[in-house]
């Protein structure tokens, strides 16, 4: 499989077989790595240069860890860090960056951004995140669901909460190339787009796999293998909308309730950081104003045996290596 110079934007951008290949490189790489082998003439040499208008924990060290352990050398820029779309254009800062780093991550706000970041660079570029989609994330997912059922194909996938945007979209996109069953279960308001929707329902035809929306919590994690969620409000959105999803998501928390649907062997996932508990300054806050204890999954679950979120967390550095070194490295 031979991705060198691939840009990696979005998982419509890519084949199924191509997936698979990221997702086997990913658990490679990791292997690798926990037997002590060396990968620092994977990329040894290449720069690469991390854009982030959204800040970040995972992603940020993900991609500078990976990096690191394949020799690779990186420059970090954060909101306050670069010209990109104020002083300079995103067609100008592309074809800067490009004439000195050999591979750009962009985490932001608009998909169009990371669209012309790769338009104009002249080198691979990765979305670290945008609105619309979250391919990184995708490949760290798929490899944890593999790592634990052995398989992808015939997975049944419980996406709950609001499947409007970046997570929601890729997982629908993902699943339904890998020949998994997605099911977004949540309100018609929170639905993903229907175009998207359909195109979806017909890669899924070819895949053997299936997309349905359902707004009943019963029906839809009946007999799920993987029910996944996040958190209710993105980043840069205001704090007028907490009361708003609050009200109209809370049927459709991750619990034991929703659970009990589900098989006995069945595994909880979201991409973190997650509203649980009340160990952070926004759930204190959410809890003072709103009287709750947990949002999007009860510390009950996120806290059982059920939960891989943290072999799901560090998945990221793996796949995204295995990212990098395929549209980047000269993959033996």
């Amino acid at each position: 499989m031979d991705l060198k110079g691939k840009n990696f934007l979005k998982m419509l951008d890519f084949s199924a077989e191509e997936i698979n290949y990221l997702i086997d490189l990913s658990l490679q790489l990791k292997a690798e790595k926990k037997q002590g082998k060396s990968q620092k003439d994977y990329m040894s040499g290449k720069n690469i240069a991390l854009i982030f208008e959204k800040t970040s924990t995972r992603t940020r060290c993900s991609f500078e860890v990976a990096a690191y352990d394949m020799g690779a050398n990186v420059t970090y820029l954060d909101p306050s860090g670069s010209q990109i779309g104020k002083k300079e254009s995103i067609a100008d800062t592309a074809r800067v960056l490009g004439r000195m780093y050999d591979g750009i991550e962009y985490r932001g706000f608009e998909q169009d951004k990371v669209e012309a970041l790769a338009k104009y660079a002249g080198v691979p570029v990765w979305n670290g995140l945008t609105n619309e989609s979250h391919p990184t994330q995708m490949i760290a997912d798929m490899m944890t669901i593999k790592e634990h059922f052995g398989k992808l194909l015939g997975i049944k996938f419980v996406y709950m909460g609001d499947a409007r945007y970046n997570m929601g979209n890729s997982l629908m996109v993902t699943c339904a190339k890998l020949g998994m069953d997605f099911v977004a279960c949540t309100s018609e308001k929170y639905f993903p787009e229907s175009w998207l929707v359909e195109k979806c329902q017909d890669i899924a035809k070819q895949s053997g796999g299936s997309v349905t929306l359902t707004d009943d919590v019963a029906a839809g994690c009946k007999d799920a293998d993987v029910i996944y969620t996040d958190v209710w409000v993105s980043m840069g959105e205001p704090d007028a909308v907490w009361e708003e999803r609050i009200k109209e998501l809370s049927p459709y928390q991750v619990n034991a309730k929703a659970f009990s649907y589900a098989k006995p062997g069945a595994k909880f996932m979201h991409c973190l950081p997650a509203f649980h508990d009340l160990n952070t300054t926004i759930g204190v806050q959410i809890h003072e104003k709103f009287g709750i204890d947990c949002m999007e999954v009860t510390d009950e679950i996120f806290e059982s045996e059920r939960s891989i979120v943290f072999d799901e967390a560090e998945n990221r550095m793996h796949s995204i290596k295995a990212v990098m070194y395929a549209t980047l490295g000269d993959v033996r």
